[in-house]
Formats: structure tokens, sequence, C-alpha cells
């Protein structure tokens, strides 16, 4: 693109952009002629994909603006209408970052516009409260405004179809199509009002509901501290809480109340260094049986134990061991149906529902793979999600999973027992599935598009010493799996283990998933078996960085 072409561009997005804000920090750019900041700008547009749209605020149409969201919305629109959803519902849900609820504003009234009801949710809910509320209110589609648990500087918009879960091929490509279709925002009818904001009835069906996942009478003595990580979760887990009849939870009160600068963490992810510092602290003060926290839209749910051996006396759990957990407490509950799991969480899942009876299935990444399994009963993914009553919310839900695991905790308190001993009790009967991650943020892209590239040209023949058995290009999808950008290696030789490599769906991240199995013949070889699967996988790790030239 040249520089003229770029001004061009440049100014003509200017003329239509509806938002005083990105008007002025654009027409600073092209006054100032910042044509590197305006090519970053300019190059291209924000793709929508299966994990809808998510990138940085800021003017231009790499960038998440009102401009981008009235053309996704207008998309959406016509896709529905293309379907034969002609006068269908829209539900639309939003977090608390900053252009959330205008966001959400502008696609009531692209959906309005468009001849499609559309229904907002009346102030900043957890997502699960819009993927229920799609079922509940017999939505034809579903929006969420969030970018769950990205930078501060970052938002994004999550579609759902009227079956309540997201979007997956050939959907997504066929809202892109339509998105690409609008020539002009003055194209696109957007009344000033004519949609509905919804009261609290649907919150309320929504946490009675919450209700399910519980047994009648089951034990609700464990007491925890909570974070809402800025987000939006306090008030509905909260509310969750009384009803089920826990101890309100002790709050972490500087990341209780929503705020979208995010001020106390780097980056608003429990599972990020550091995210968890104030709940533990808050923890060694209050001395509770679990720290709970959700992730800023509360779809997400992290758990941490008391650990003596840690610093600190707290460690977070690995989302894989809190699906175990969760998988287990289900069984004793005597559930029936499928266990699934994305391919990248841990292969203990398999091993409990096999010992158990029930039905089990692996999916590509995410959730809008694992809610669409036949008979799907309980399904969870190692990045801290997990769908505990998928009648009620097909995608994963942090409240429903905080009081399944708050449940449990009670009822091994009642036992004089602790979540610490039920995963030693299910090392012993499975086998001790130590799991990690080598994660890589980039601000460069190439450097994941290089590092698939040397490891599909240079196939390791061995890492850590274990025999690569078999090495799968997951783009040419397998028998049970689609396509995907991805990679699985199968290890053998002392021990068992599995290597995923694929680039993250909705961050600037290159994400290894490594997995070792070490047999423990009783709890007396738990210590050292810990210990192996570390050693393991520290050097399945340096290995693998070496092979992908990281």
């Amino acid at each position: 693109m040249t520089q003229d072409d770029l001004l061009t561009r440049a100014q003509a997005w200017l003329a239509e952009d509806p938002d005083s804000e990105t008007r002025e920090e654009l027409a600073r750019l092209i006054e100032a002629g910042d044509t590197a900041e305006l090519a970053a700008r300019f190059a291209g547009t924000l793709q929508f994909g299966t994990a809808g749209l998510r990138g940085e605020l800021g003017a231009g149409p790499m960038r998440m603006n009102r401009s981008v969201v009235i053309r996704a919305a207008a998309g959406l629109a016509a896709y529905l209408k293309a379907k034969g959803e002609e006068g269908g519902l829209v539900v639309i849900g939003y977090d608390a970052r900053y252009k959330s609820a205008d966001f959400a504003r502008d696609t009531a009234a692209v959906m309005t516009g468009a001849g499609l009801r559309a229904a907002v949710l009346p102030r900043p809910l957890p997502t699960p409260v819009l993927a229920y509320a799609i079922r509940h209110l017999g939505a034809v589609a579903g929006v969420e405004v969030t970018a769950s648990h990205n930078p501060p500087r970052d938002n994004g918009y999550k579609v759902y179809l009227g079956d309540g879960s997201q979007i997956v091929p050939p959907a997504d490509a066929e809202i892109a199509a339509e998105i690409d279709a609008v020539r002009s925002l003055h194209d696109v009818p957007r009344p000033a009002s004519g949609w509905e904001t919804l009261g609290d009835e649907v919150l309320a069906a929504y946490l009675e509901r919450t209700d399910a996942v519980l047994t009648p009478g089951s034990p609700r003595t464990a007491r925890t501290v909570y974070t809402a990580m800025h987000g939006v979760g306090k008030d509905v887990l909260t509310a969750a809480f009384a009803r089920a009849g826990f101890p309100p939870p002790a709050l972490v009160a500087e990341q209780a109340d929503p705020d979208p600068a995010f001020p106390t963490v780097a980056f608003p992810n429990p599972e990020e260094p550091g995210a968890m510092d104030l709940a533990f602290e808050a923890a060694r003060a209050v001395g509770p049986d679990i720290v709970i926290a959700n992730d800023p839209d509360a779809d997400r749910c992290a758990v941490a134990v008391p650990d003596a051996s840690v610093e600190g006396g707290w460690r977070m759990l690995r989302g894989d061991e809190v699906g175990a957990l969760l998988a287990a407490h289900l069984v004793g509950k005597g559930a029936t149906g499928v266990f699934a799991e994305s391919i990248v969480s841990s292969s203990l899942l398999g091993r409990i529902a096999e010992a158990a009876g029930v039905g089990y299935e692996e999916t590509l990444t995410g959730f809008k793979w694992i809610a669409r399994v036949d008979g799907l009963r309980y399904g969870y993914e190692e990045a801290l999600g997990y769908c505990v009553d998928p009648e009620g919310v097909r995608d994963k839900d942090g409240i429903t999973a905080a009081l399944l695991v708050t449940e449990l905790a009670s009822v091994l308190k009642e036992q004089g027992r602790t979540l610490t001993d039920l995963l030693d009790d299910l090392a012993v009967a499975h086998g001790l599935h130590a799991t990690d991650q080598l994660s890589v943020r980039v601000e460069d892209l190439s450097v994941i598009a290089n590092a698939m590239a040397a490891l599909r040209e240079r196939p390791p023949v061995s890492l850590a010493g274990l025999t690569v058995v078999s090495a799968e290009d997951l783009t040419k999808g397998t028998e049970s799996l689609p396509p995907t950008d991805g990679l699985r290696y199968h290890l053998e030789g002392a021990y068992k283990a599995r290597v995923i490599v694929r680039p993250s769906g909705t961050e600037p991240k290159l994400k290894c998933y490594l997995e070792v199995v070490v047999p423990v013949a009783d709890a007396s070889g738990l210590t050292a078996a810990r210990a192996t699967g570390a050693e393991i996988l520290a050097a399945v790790k340096r290995d693998l960085s070496a092979a992908a030239g990281l």
C-alpha cells in the first residue's frame, strides 16, 4: 500500500467513524503523518473467526472499535436472516471493559435495524449468564462483548448461535463473508431505540439453575477466599453461594469490583505469575479451606489449596487437576453421560471415565467444540474452563464450577480430608499424570509461524530421552478430529508422554502442552513420582524449545 493509498483509506475510515474518541485519535495520527502507526492499523482487517473478534482498542480496521463492531453486527444479522431467522431474538451481554457497553448498544441497534429483535442484559454480567440466557429465552443467537482475561487494552466480540454454544466452522467463515460485504457504515441502519433492556429475571433464573449442580443435603461447610480479578463475577458468585448455603466467601477487596484498568495485575488471568498474590495474602490472613478466582468475565475458575511445601503456603491447582477433581466428584454423585475434554487437556479424564464406565470423548481446543459433544454431561479444558451443567450453560462457567468444587471441598472436609488427598488417590489409582505448559508470548507473530515450520520440517525424534513414536500434523485432521493448526507427539520409553504444540486462538502466544504419566504403586511413592514427573517435563520443555528454535 502506497503512502497515498494509506492516507486515503485512513481518511475514508475517519469520515465514517461514529466514535469521537477514535475519530480524534485517528485525526491526530493523520495530522502527524505517522505512517508506521497508520500502516499497523490499516494493513488489513481484524479477522472474524471461531473466537469471534478480539484485539486492542483503537481506531482503524485492525483494532477493536465501534466501526469494527457495527460491521461485525451487520454481518451477523445478514447471516441470521440468510438462515431464515428474520425477526428472531438476539441476546447481548457485556463485561466491564472499556467500550463494552458501547459495543453492546451498537449491536442492539444494528440487530433492530436489520429486522431482528434484540435484548441486552441489564448490566455487566458474567459470560455464562449470557450463554444461559440464549437457551432460556429461545434466542436465535447471542453476542458477548468481552476479552475474557486479555490485557486491559483489549476487547472482543464472542458469538453464540441458538443452541447456546459458540460458533464453529463453517458459520465463522459465512459470518466473516457477510462482514466483508458491508461496504459502508452508512448502509447499516442503526435506530436510536427499539430493543429491550432485560431486567433481573434472567439472572434470577440463572441463579436458580445453579442449584442444579449441587446434591440436595450435601455438606456446605468449606470456607473460601474469593477474587473476581477486577471483573464481573463478585455479585453473581456471592449470590450463588448464599443461595447454596455456603459460608460467605472472604473477598479480596482490592480486586472485588469491576475496573477496566485492572490496576493490581499485569494480566488479569489467574494463570499468570503474580495474579493470585493478593488472594494468597488474604488466605494467609483468613485461613480458608480453598481459594477461588474467576477471570474478568467469570467463565473460568481457578482453585488454590494450602501447601506447606511452597513459599507462601498456597498452591494454585492446574486446570487439569481441577478437571480431574470435578470429574471424580461427579462420578461419586453417580453422573452418567459423556465426559469430554480438549486434546490439550490431561488424559487422566479418560482413565477416570473408563474406570467409572461413562462415555469419554476428545475434541479440538475450545468450548465451542466441547459443548457440541453428543450426550455431554461434563466437559473441561486445562485453561481453567469447566462445564458442569451443560443443560443450563453449554459453555464454560466459572460460577457453577466454583459451587461444585466448594461442595467437593465440603464433602472431603467432613471426612477429615482435602482436595490434595483426593488428587493423591487419583494418582495411585490411575498413575501420576504430570502436566506443564511451555507458553511463549510474542510481539512478532512470525516467531510462531517459524517455530511451527521448524517443527514440521524437522520433527523431533526424541524429547527428554523418550522416543517420539508418533508425530501427527493436525492440519490434516484425524479420524475423530477436524483439521486444526497443531502438532501432536506421543513419546515412549521409561515413561509415556504426550506433547501438543499450537498457536493460541485468542492471544499472540505459541502454546505447548506437555504430559508425562508416572506409575505409582502406593501413596508412599507419590513424592518420588512427582519429582520424576517434574524432571521429565523440564527436560521435554528444554528439548522442545531447541527443536522449535525458541
